[in-house]
């Protein structure tokens, strides 16, 4: 996978090359400025980490990609607007869960999940399930979920978004965001406890905390 090329950006040069020690306000600069390779620089810089944050929202990875060029066109687009008084990687980060939403709204029914994803009853008294996982299994378990599940607990759980926030951005009520919230945490829950059933009994808890 070519992540240049992913958000068409151009090959690296010798001639086009920065210093990876730029800071954020003299990279924004720069790329203002018209500066190639200082967009490319801004691409290596975040692309990788914001290409893991898409996973979480989108199911597969041809997808993610795709959500991950199509929110760096509007990071370029819209670089003028960063005031520069939070840091860039957030900036960037808000622009490329937009992104995720508005793909999941378009490809997954997203409102519609969110209002009836299934509500029988889950475990709620075994151990925290993001405590017990490494980064990539619970990636996995957090790509399985029905989407609105996935999506309130990207937003609550791993960006830290409040319910009220969660609200405003999904057309939700606060009470359907920290119902979702829930139940996305218990049947993750319920996932740790069947993976862990799975493993061999001399595999110990110590290699998946």
């Amino acid at each position: 996978m070519n992540l240049l090329r992913t958000a068409h950006q151009p090959p690296r040069t010798k001639h086009n090359a920065l210093g990876t020690n730029f800071s954020d306000a003299d990279l924004v600069a720069a790329c203002l400025r018209g500066s190639a390779a200082a967009q490319e620089l801004l691409y290596q810089r975040f692309a990788p980490r914001m290409l893991a944050l898409c996973l979480r929202y989108v199911r597969h990875e041809f997808d993610a990609e795709d959500v991950l060029a199509r929110g760096f066109v509007k990071v370029f687009r819209g670089l003028h607007q960063f005031a520069g008084t939070g840091s860039l990687a957030g900036w960037v980060r808000r622009i490329l869960v937009h992104e995720c939403l508005s793909h999941l709204r378009r490809r997954e029914s997203l409102t519609l999940s969110l209002e009836s994803c299934h509500t029988g009853h889950m475990a709620t008294d075994l151990p925290s399930a993001e405590a017990q996982l490494q980064a990539a299994d619970l990636l996995r378990l957090v790509q399985e979920l029905p989407a609105g599940y996935r999506t309130v607990f990207n937003l609550c759980a791993l960006e830290g978004y409040t319910h009220p926030e969660v609200a405003a951005l999904l057309g939700i009520s606060e009470g359907t965001s920290k119902s979702q919230l829930s139940k996305a945490r218990s049947l993750l829950q319920r996932q740790v406890a069947a993976l862990h059933s799975s493993l061999p009994t001399s595999y110990s808890y110590a290699h998946v905390a």
